[in-house]
Protein backbone atom coordinates (compact mmCIF):
# COMPACT_ATOMS: atom_id res chain seq x y z
CA UNK A 1 0.00 0.00 0.00
CA UNK A 2 1.23 3.35 -1.05
CA UNK A 3 1.15 5.48 1.88
CA UNK A 4 0.92 9.65 0.97
CA UNK A 5 1.44 12.62 3.51
CA UNK A 6 -0.24 16.17 2.54
CA UNK A 7 1.09 18.97 4.75
CA UNK A 8 -1.48 21.82 4.23
CA UNK A 9 -4.44 19.70 3.62
CA UNK A 10 -7.26 22.15 4.23
CA UNK A 11 -5.66 24.55 1.76
CA UNK A 12 -6.95 25.23 -1.80
CA UNK A 13 -4.12 22.89 -3.78
CA UNK A 14 -4.09 20.17 -0.65
CA UNK A 15 -7.58 19.66 -0.95
CA UNK A 16 -7.66 19.45 -4.83
CA UNK A 17 -4.76 17.19 -4.67
CA UNK A 18 -6.83 14.94 -2.47
CA UNK A 19 -9.54 14.85 -4.99
CA UNK A 20 -7.39 13.98 -7.76
CA UNK A 21 -4.97 10.86 -5.61
CA UNK A 22 -8.53 9.90 -4.38
CA UNK A 23 -9.80 9.46 -7.84
CA UNK A 24 -6.58 7.70 -10.08
CA UNK A 25 -4.78 6.11 -7.33
CA UNK A 26 -5.16 3.64 -5.21
CA UNK A 27 -2.69 5.49 -2.53
CA UNK A 28 -3.74 6.04 1.27
CA UNK A 29 -3.71 9.95 2.35
CA UNK A 30 -2.54 10.88 5.88
CA UNK A 31 -3.35 14.91 5.12
CA UNK A 32 -1.57 17.12 7.77
CA UNK A 33 -3.60 20.20 9.63
CA UNK A 34 -3.44 22.31 12.28
CA UNK A 35 -6.46 20.99 14.86
CA UNK A 36 -7.91 24.87 14.09
CA UNK A 37 -7.79 24.96 10.46
CA UNK A 38 -10.72 25.88 8.80
CA UNK A 39 -12.44 22.30 7.22
CA UNK A 40 -14.34 24.56 4.48
CA UNK A 41 -12.33 23.01 1.89
CA UNK A 42 -12.49 19.01 2.68
CA UNK A 43 -16.14 19.57 3.73
CA UNK A 44 -17.30 16.69 0.82
CA UNK A 45 -13.99 14.27 2.26
CA UNK A 46 -14.95 14.60 6.06
CA UNK A 47 -17.29 11.36 6.16
CA UNK A 48 -14.38 9.72 4.14
CA UNK A 49 -12.16 10.79 6.88
CA UNK A 50 -14.72 9.75 9.82
CA UNK A 51 -14.54 6.31 8.30
CA UNK A 52 -10.96 6.29 7.59
CA UNK A 53 -11.54 5.37 3.83
CA UNK A 54 -8.42 6.03 2.16
CA UNK A 55 -7.89 9.11 4.81
CA UNK A 56 -6.42 9.78 7.40
CA UNK A 57 -6.15 13.04 9.20
CA UNK A 58 -3.22 13.89 11.48
CA UNK A 59 -2.63 16.85 13.17
CA UNK A 60 0.47 18.92 13.24
CA UNK A 61 2.04 22.16 13.11
CA UNK A 62 5.30 23.23 10.96
CA UNK A 63 6.43 25.16 13.93
CA UNK A 64 5.91 22.27 16.19
CA UNK A 65 8.72 19.75 16.13
CA UNK A 66 7.30 16.94 18.33
CA UNK A 67 4.02 16.98 16.24
CA UNK A 68 5.92 16.77 12.99
CA UNK A 69 7.58 13.52 14.52
CA UNK A 70 4.50 12.04 15.37
CA UNK A 71 3.06 12.60 11.92
CA UNK A 72 5.43 11.10 10.19
CA UNK A 73 5.62 8.03 12.36
CA UNK A 74 1.90 7.80 11.94
CA UNK A 75 1.70 8.00 8.08
CA UNK A 76 5.16 6.38 7.05
CA UNK A 77 5.04 8.36 4.06
CA UNK A 78 6.38 6.84 0.56
CA UNK A 79 5.48 9.98 -0.85
CA UNK A 80 4.80 13.61 0.83
CA UNK A 81 3.90 16.95 -0.81
CA UNK A 82 4.72 19.63 0.98
CA UNK A 83 2.09 22.15 0.57
CA UNK A 84 1.69 23.97 3.81
CA UNK A 85 2.69 28.13 4.38
CA UNK A 86 1.79 30.72 5.30
CA UNK A 87 1.14 31.65 1.60
CA UNK A 88 -0.36 35.16 1.12
CA UNK A 89 1.57 37.90 0.08
CA UNK A 90 0.28 40.67 0.80
CA UNK A 91 -0.20 39.67 4.50
CA UNK A 92 3.45 38.95 4.53
CA UNK A 93 4.26 42.53 4.96
CA UNK A 94 2.16 43.26 8.32
CA UNK A 95 3.72 39.37 9.66
CA UNK A 96 6.70 38.92 8.20
CA UNK A 97 8.40 37.14 11.44
CA UNK A 98 5.79 34.59 11.24
CA UNK A 99 5.99 34.18 7.34
CA UNK A 100 9.86 33.81 7.86
CA UNK A 101 9.66 31.00 10.64
CA UNK A 102 6.51 29.08 9.17
CA UNK A 103 7.73 28.80 5.58
CA UNK A 104 11.63 28.89 6.32
CA UNK A 105 12.12 27.24 8.93
CA UNK A 106 9.14 24.90 9.25
CA UNK A 107 10.32 23.51 6.16
CA UNK A 108 13.78 22.90 7.53
CA UNK A 109 11.80 21.21 10.73
CA UNK A 110 10.05 19.21 8.74
CA UNK A 111 12.90 17.69 6.13
CA UNK A 112 14.86 17.57 9.04
CA UNK A 113 12.42 14.90 10.68
CA UNK A 114 11.98 13.20 7.53
CA UNK A 115 15.75 13.14 6.91
CA UNK A 116 15.90 10.68 10.67
CA UNK A 117 12.91 8.76 9.55
CA UNK A 118 13.29 5.09 8.47
CA UNK A 119 11.44 5.24 4.97
CA UNK A 120 13.57 7.59 2.30
CA UNK A 121 9.97 8.75 0.89
CA UNK A 122 10.10 11.43 -2.23
CA UNK A 123 9.29 14.70 -1.62
CA UNK A 124 7.66 17.49 -2.70
CA UNK A 125 8.98 21.00 -1.86
CA UNK A 126 6.77 23.46 -3.12
CA UNK A 127 8.50 26.46 -3.48
CA UNK A 128 6.82 29.86 -5.52
CA UNK A 129 7.03 31.79 -8.70
CA UNK A 130 7.17 34.74 -6.25
CA UNK A 131 11.37 33.63 -5.75
CA UNK A 132 11.66 35.25 -8.96
CA UNK A 133 10.11 38.55 -8.12
CA UNK A 134 10.69 41.79 -9.87
CA UNK A 135 12.21 40.79 -13.16
CA UNK A 136 13.27 42.66 -16.40
CA UNK A 137 11.66 41.87 -19.51
CA UNK A 138 14.77 41.13 -21.29
CA UNK A 139 14.76 37.98 -18.93
CA UNK A 140 10.98 36.80 -20.02
CA UNK A 141 10.09 34.08 -20.29
CA UNK A 142 11.52 33.12 -17.01
CA UNK A 143 13.32 30.04 -16.84
CA UNK A 144 14.81 27.99 -13.82
CA UNK A 145 18.32 30.11 -14.20
CA UNK A 146 16.34 33.41 -13.45
CA UNK A 147 18.17 35.07 -10.73
CA UNK A 148 16.03 35.45 -7.76
CA UNK A 149 14.82 39.32 -7.07
CA UNK A 150 12.09 38.97 -4.13
CA UNK A 151 9.17 41.35 -3.91
CA UNK A 152 8.08 40.61 -0.36
CA UNK A 153 8.58 38.85 2.88
CA UNK A 154 6.61 35.93 1.69
CA UNK A 155 8.93 35.70 -1.53
CA UNK A 156 11.75 36.21 0.38
CA UNK A 157 10.45 32.96 2.27
CA UNK A 158 9.90 30.69 -0.90
CA UNK A 159 13.68 31.41 -1.96
CA UNK A 160 14.45 30.26 1.75
CA UNK A 161 11.84 27.02 1.31
CA UNK A 162 13.52 26.84 -2.21
CA UNK A 163 16.91 26.39 -1.03
CA UNK A 164 16.50 24.46 2.06
CA UNK A 165 14.89 21.93 -0.28
CA UNK A 166 18.01 21.72 -2.81
CA UNK A 167 20.24 21.84 0.01
CA UNK A 168 18.48 18.76 1.67
CA UNK A 169 18.61 17.04 -1.86
CA UNK A 170 22.39 17.49 -2.42
CA UNK A 171 23.48 17.42 1.10
CA UNK A 172 21.69 13.95 2.26
CA UNK A 173 20.66 12.20 -0.85
CA UNK A 174 16.92 13.01 0.33
CA UNK A 175 14.60 12.77 -3.13
CA UNK A 176 13.42 15.85 -2.97
CA UNK A 177 12.10 17.72 -6.05
CA UNK A 178 11.33 21.39 -5.86
CA UNK A 179 8.41 23.90 -8.07
CA UNK A 180 8.09 26.93 -8.92
CA UNK A 181 4.39 27.68 -9.37
CA UNK A 182 3.60 30.12 -11.20
CA UNK A 183 -0.49 31.82 -10.58
CA UNK A 184 -3.04 28.91 -9.94
CA UNK A 185 -6.81 29.16 -9.06
CA UNK A 186 -10.07 28.12 -9.15
CA UNK A 187 -12.81 26.78 -6.78
CA UNK A 188 -11.17 27.05 -2.85
CA UNK A 189 -8.67 30.08 -3.78
CA UNK A 190 -8.55 32.36 -0.88
CA UNK A 191 -10.61 35.53 -0.84
CA UNK A 192 -7.30 37.28 -0.06
CA UNK A 193 -5.85 36.75 -3.81
CA UNK A 194 -7.16 38.94 -6.19
CA UNK A 195 -9.00 36.61 -8.28
CA UNK A 196 -11.00 34.88 -5.71
CA UNK A 197 -11.73 38.50 -3.90
CA UNK A 198 -12.86 39.89 -7.62
CA UNK A 199 -14.93 37.22 -8.02
CA UNK A 200 -16.37 37.13 -4.60
CA UNK A 201 -17.08 41.01 -4.52
CA UNK A 202 -18.81 40.56 -8.05
CA UNK A 203 -21.08 37.66 -6.29
CA UNK A 204 -22.04 39.77 -3.13
CA UNK A 205 -22.84 42.38 -5.58
CA UNK A 206 -25.23 40.05 -7.39
CA UNK A 207 -26.96 39.05 -4.40
CA UNK A 208 -27.14 42.76 -3.15
CA UNK A 209 -25.12 42.22 -0.19
CA UNK A 210 -23.15 45.21 -1.07
CA UNK A 211 -22.75 48.36 -3.34
CA UNK A 212 -21.78 47.67 -6.98
CA UNK A 213 -17.97 48.83 -6.53
CA UNK A 214 -15.28 46.26 -6.97
CA UNK A 215 -12.42 46.93 -4.53
CA UNK A 216 -8.89 46.50 -6.67
CA UNK A 217 -4.98 46.71 -6.49
CA UNK A 218 -2.81 46.95 -8.77
CA UNK A 219 -4.60 45.84 -12.36
CA UNK A 220 -1.20 46.39 -14.72
CA UNK A 221 0.66 43.27 -12.81
CA UNK A 222 1.03 40.48 -15.34
CA UNK A 223 0.41 37.15 -14.75
CA UNK A 224 0.09 33.61 -15.93
CA UNK A 225 -2.39 31.85 -14.75
CA UNK A 226 -3.05 28.39 -14.37
CA UNK A 227 -5.89 25.84 -13.32
CA UNK A 228 -5.40 24.34 -9.48
CA UNK A 229 -6.81 21.07 -10.95
CA UNK A 230 -4.16 20.86 -13.57
CA UNK A 231 -1.59 22.04 -11.27
CA UNK A 232 -2.02 18.92 -8.44
CA UNK A 233 -1.85 16.37 -12.02
CA UNK A 234 1.39 18.55 -12.57
CA UNK A 235 2.69 17.45 -9.51
CA UNK A 236 1.73 13.80 -9.00
CA UNK A 237 3.59 13.32 -12.47
CA UNK A 238 6.61 14.79 -11.10
CA UNK A 239 6.90 12.50 -8.58
CA UNK A 240 5.81 9.30 -10.39
CA UNK A 241 7.43 9.80 -14.10
CA UNK A 242 11.56 9.58 -13.56
CA UNK A 243 11.75 11.74 -10.97
CA UNK A 244 14.85 12.95 -10.53
CA UNK A 245 16.60 14.04 -7.05
CA UNK A 246 17.46 17.73 -6.37
CA UNK A 247 15.32 18.85 -9.96
CA UNK A 248 13.96 22.10 -9.23
CA UNK A 249 11.19 23.32 -11.90
CA UNK A 250 9.22 26.10 -13.14
CA UNK A 251 5.42 24.50 -13.71
CA UNK A 252 2.60 27.22 -15.18
CA UNK A 253 -0.48 27.87 -17.38
CA UNK A 254 0.06 29.40 -20.92
CA UNK A 255 -3.14 32.36 -20.38
CA UNK A 256 -0.98 35.52 -20.05
CA UNK A 257 -2.76 38.24 -19.57
CA UNK A 258 -2.79 41.74 -16.88
CA UNK A 259 -4.80 41.48 -13.56
CA UNK A 260 -7.33 43.85 -15.04
CA UNK A 261 -7.63 41.69 -17.82
CA UNK A 262 -8.60 38.95 -15.42
CA UNK A 263 -11.06 41.23 -13.76
CA UNK A 264 -12.75 42.00 -17.18
CA UNK A 265 -13.21 38.38 -17.99
CA UNK A 266 -15.21 37.67 -14.40
CA UNK A 267 -17.21 41.07 -14.87
CA UNK A 268 -18.11 39.67 -18.67
CA UNK A 269 -19.59 36.41 -16.59
CA UNK A 270 -21.80 38.45 -14.11
CA UNK A 271 -25.64 38.86 -14.18
CA UNK A 272 -24.81 42.51 -12.65
CA UNK A 273 -23.97 44.89 -15.20
CA UNK A 274 -22.48 48.74 -14.11
CA UNK A 275 -20.29 47.23 -11.53
CA UNK A 276 -17.29 50.00 -10.62
CA UNK A 277 -13.92 49.44 -9.86
CA UNK A 278 -12.66 51.67 -7.43
CA UNK A 279 -8.76 51.62 -6.56
CA UNK A 280 -7.93 50.60 -2.70
CA UNK A 281 -4.54 52.00 -1.40
CA UNK A 282 -4.94 48.94 0.93
CA UNK A 283 -4.79 46.23 -1.91
CA UNK A 284 -1.34 47.55 -3.10
CA UNK A 285 1.84 45.83 -2.52
CA UNK A 286 4.76 47.94 -1.63
CA UNK A 287 6.53 46.27 -4.17
CA UNK A 288 4.88 43.77 -6.61
CA UNK A 289 6.15 41.25 -8.76
CA UNK A 290 4.79 42.80 -11.97
CA UNK A 291 6.17 40.35 -14.71
CA UNK A 292 4.91 36.52 -14.18
CA UNK A 293 5.71 34.88 -17.22
CA UNK A 294 7.07 31.60 -17.07
CA UNK A 295 9.61 29.27 -18.85
CA UNK A 296 7.86 26.02 -18.33
CA UNK A 297 9.54 23.79 -21.00
CA UNK A 298 12.25 22.07 -18.79
CA UNK A 299 9.23 20.14 -16.72
CA UNK A 300 6.76 19.77 -19.77
CA UNK A 301 9.89 17.95 -21.53
CA UNK A 302 10.18 15.80 -18.96
CA UNK A 303 6.77 14.65 -17.84
CA UNK A 304 4.47 15.37 -20.99
CA UNK A 305 2.25 17.56 -18.62
CA UNK A 306 0.19 20.25 -20.20
CA UNK A 307 -2.63 22.58 -18.88
CA UNK A 308 -5.82 21.24 -19.92
CA UNK A 309 -8.71 23.65 -18.40
CA UNK A 310 -8.94 27.05 -20.24
CA UNK A 311 -8.93 30.25 -18.39
CA UNK A 312 -12.55 30.57 -18.67
CA UNK A 313 -13.50 27.53 -17.61
CA UNK A 314 -11.22 28.19 -14.35
CA UNK A 315 -12.94 31.89 -14.04
CA UNK A 316 -16.59 29.94 -14.64
CA UNK A 317 -16.04 27.97 -11.50
CA UNK A 318 -14.54 30.69 -9.37
CA UNK A 319 -17.15 32.76 -9.84
CA UNK A 320 -20.11 29.59 -9.51
CA UNK A 321 -17.87 28.58 -6.22
CA UNK A 322 -18.50 32.16 -4.46
CA UNK A 323 -22.22 31.69 -5.89
CA UNK A 324 -22.93 27.87 -3.93
CA UNK A 325 -21.04 29.38 -0.75
CA UNK A 326 -23.13 32.98 -0.29
CA UNK A 327 -25.89 30.95 -1.75
CA UNK A 328 -25.31 28.67 1.59
CA UNK A 329 -25.82 31.68 3.85
CA UNK A 330 -22.42 32.06 5.08
CA UNK A 331 -21.65 35.13 6.05
CA UNK A 332 -17.97 36.81 4.75
CA UNK A 333 -16.25 40.16 4.94
CA UNK A 334 -16.39 42.31 1.99
CA UNK A 335 -12.68 41.86 1.35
Amino acid sequence: MTRVLITGFTGMVGSHLADYLLETTDWELWGMLRWRSPLDNIEHLLDRANKKDRINLVYADLNDQVALLHAIKESKPDYVFHLAAQSYPKTSFESPLDTYNTNIIGTARLLEALHWQKKDPWIHVCASSEVFGRVSEDKLPIDEECSFHPASPYAISKVGTDLIGRYHAEAFNQKIITTRMFTHTGPRRGDVFAESSFAKQIVMIENGLISPVIKVGNLDSLRTFADVRDAVRAYHMMLTINPVIGAYYNIGGTHVCKVGDMLETLLSMSESQDIKIEVDPERLRPIDADLQIPDTSKFTDKTGWKPQISFEKTMVDLLNYWRNRIKSGSKFLSR
